[in-house]
């Protein structure tokens, strides 16, 4: 059996495989049925294992089902639609390094939301990440940056990480009452709900019978081991470690994605990318490190 620092290693590989197998996705499926066949495909998996563990899905009262779908429409739903849709524009490894920000944005407005201190060290990390997300959009060019002339690819990958914090502030309110498999799977189930409509009239239907083999192997990558399994083994990994020293592991996602994109895809590591790729990981690292020391 793996250990659970090992399955953290590997859930952070396979996060940094869905950038890949999102990439190869978007060529040919429309970013409204990609995202619905990714939360199809992971929904089936994740009510069965709430199924096994609890036995039953629980019933949620109107307070918590407003709350999981809040959770649906920002980290399924608008998520994965801007995350497709950013992926048919710039390369894998690019648009992991800007999603890298997530936890130090997360960091920011939950100081702002629910005043969680922010101290000198914590800032200098975010400062650092965020100097580096500007360098990767940019690609090095700042006056492109400054004048606004940036590219929709990037936007739309930005756009991510602004819903991705969304769907974490909630989630952390959800989850006083809900588990996180709970939450997942009913969250998952609502963004599936949401996004099937939109596919529908994307074609989703008509187009099924066209996907390649490839595709249909990047779906269910994305669905299973892409959601499922990394949603499984990084919760083992926090109930045995600890959240603090769990999340360390969510610093080798960009690393894994950028390497995975220069050996399977091809994708050159330019000197923006492995400039802003640094100061990227080290923000995020230095953040994690003040949770780590404070928490002992």
């Amino acid at each position: 059996m793996l250990s659970v620092y090992l399955k953290l290693l590997f859930t952070a590989i396979f996060w940094g495989g869905t950038f890949i197998a999102g990439k190869v996705v978007a060529k040919d499926v429309g970013p409204f049925s990609a995202a619905f066949l990714r939360f199809a495909v992971a929904s089936i998996f994740l009510i069965s294992l709430t199924w096994k563990h609890q036995r039953r899905l629980p019933v949620l009262t109107k307070k918590q089902l407003i709350s999981v779908i809040l959770l649906g429409m920002t980290g399924v739903f608008a998520y994965n639609v801007l995350f497709f849709k950013g992926l048919k524009l710039i390369s894998a490894g690019r648009a992991s390094l800007i999603i890298a920000n997530n936890p130090v944005f997360i960091a920011l407005f939950a100081a702002l939301f629910f005043k969680e201190k922010l101290n000198f060290t914590r800032v200098a990390g975010i400062t650092i990440s965020v100097i580096g997300a500007i360098v990767v959009i940019s690609k090095g060019n700042l006056a492109e940056f400054v004048n606004g002339n940036l590219g929709a690819g990037e936007l739309y990958i930005f756009c991510c990480v602004a819903s991705w914090v969304a769907y974490s502030l909630i989630g952390k309110a959800v989850m006083t009452d809900l588990s996180p498999l709970v939450s997942v799977s009913y969250a998952s189930l609502a963004g599936a709900a949401a996004l099937f409509f939109p596919a529908y009239f994307e074609g989703l239907t008509k187009n099924l019978v066209h996907y390649s083999v490839v595709d249909w192997f990047a779906i269910f990558y994305l669905g299973v081991f892409g959601t499922v399994v990394g949603f499984v083994w990084y919760y083992e990994g926090i109930k045995a470690i600890g959240p603090t020293k769990a999340g360390q592991f969510i610093n080798f996602v960009p690393v894994s994605a950028v390497l995975l994109a220069f050996f399977i895809l091809g994708e050159p590591i330019t000197l923006s990318l492995l400039v802003g790729g640094i100061f990227v990981v080290s923000g995020v690292c230095l953040t994690n490190t003040v949770f780590a020391t404070k928490s002992g």
